[in-house]
């Protein structure tokens, strides 16, 4: 009687330790756990058909673990899901590694954190919400859509949600043309079901993967800057300029680099921003604009 008291008692504590490492997102390797408990495989598989039968949603990844679903932390996504995110969050160089395994790491608690990400500005998503959500079900749905746009109504088929520098952009085709709007200065019309459903355009989709800016339908022009020696390092680490090339190296330690883009004001913030180490050699008149810029700043 003691033997099986002392059974049921070793059942209930292996079966607690099971539920807890759930529902903190670990998942549950059987041979490590056989080990641990001095059990067989088999015994934990049972184990954890108990815990099904209590009706806790558990299922087998692809490394033969076992995971809780739409449990809390990371638990029930899969490496692609991981793989989706990282991409669609463009933050896929920012870390060594986006494996789950390595990504544990990144979810440990604030005394034990690791790596942190800082410097990062961004407008508050969260101020936007319903709008967004508004926005995503009319693309999900290929409807057009109405808003108010700085006070002007606009009819348009939207595309996608792009985050781009810190704010996010709506990209949607009016009177034939892709454009994109800032979702801030959007305001919300309530006639969409009024509005018909359309066919997305694949010249549409394609111009919108091939495009890393939000500047669409326009011709590029190249630009060609100095970047002083003492800079370099910065922008031979990351690309800082729109589709950035090194075209030479000069003997004084400095470099010029080549930038292509739709519209000035996709450079000259970021070329003021590195006053007085970056100067644009051509075309000429954007130095110029750039200068005559600066000196009304000065002036006033």
């Amino acid at each position: 009687m003691a033997r099986s008291s002392e059974k049921s008692g070793l059942l209930a504590e292996r079966l607690a330790t099971l539920v807890v490492m759930l529902y903190h997102g670990e998942k549950l390797d059987l041979k490590e756990l056989a080990k641990k408990f001095n059990i067989s495989e088999r015994t934990l598989s049972r184990d954890v058909d108990r815990l099904r039968a209590a009706h806790l949603s558990i299922e087998l990844d692809e490394e033969q673990k076992y995971y809780l679903v739409g449990g809390s932390s990371n638990i029930g996504f899969k490496q692609a899901d991981i793989n989706d995110f990282v991409q669609l969050s463009g933050i896929q160089g920012l870390y060594p590694s986006v494996k789950a395994s390595s990504l544990k790491k990144l979810f440990k608690g604030r005394e034990q954190a690791i790596y942190e990400a800082k410097g990062y500005a961004y407008e508050d998503a969260s101020k936007l919400e319903k709008l967004l959500a508004m926005l995503s079900e009319a693309i999900e749905k290929n409807q057009q859509i109405a808003f108010l746009y700085n006070g002007e109504p606009r009819v348009v088929e939207p595309y996608r949600l792009i985050h781009h520098h810190g704010s996010w952009y709506l990209a949607a085709v009016r009177k034939g043309k892709l454009l994109t709007y800032r979702v801030s200065r959007i305001a919300r019309s309530y006639q969409q079901h009024e509005l018909s459903t359309f066919e997305p355009n694949p010249d549409i989709l394609k111009q919108l993967e091939d495009e890393d800016s939000i500047w669409f339908g326009q011709e590029k022009s190249e630009v060609i800057l100095k970047v002083h020696a003492d800079v370099v390092l910065h922008f031979m680490q990351r690309q800082l300029l729109p589709e950035q090339e090194l075209v030479k190296t000069l003997e004084d330690g400095g470099i010029l680099v080549s930038s292509k883009i739709s519209h000035a004001m996709q450079l000259l913030p970021l070329v003021r921003y590195w006053i007085p180490h970056v100067e644009i050699i051509s075309p000429e008149h954007l130095q110029n604009e750039l200068e005559v810029g600066l000196k009304g700043y000065l002036e006033r």
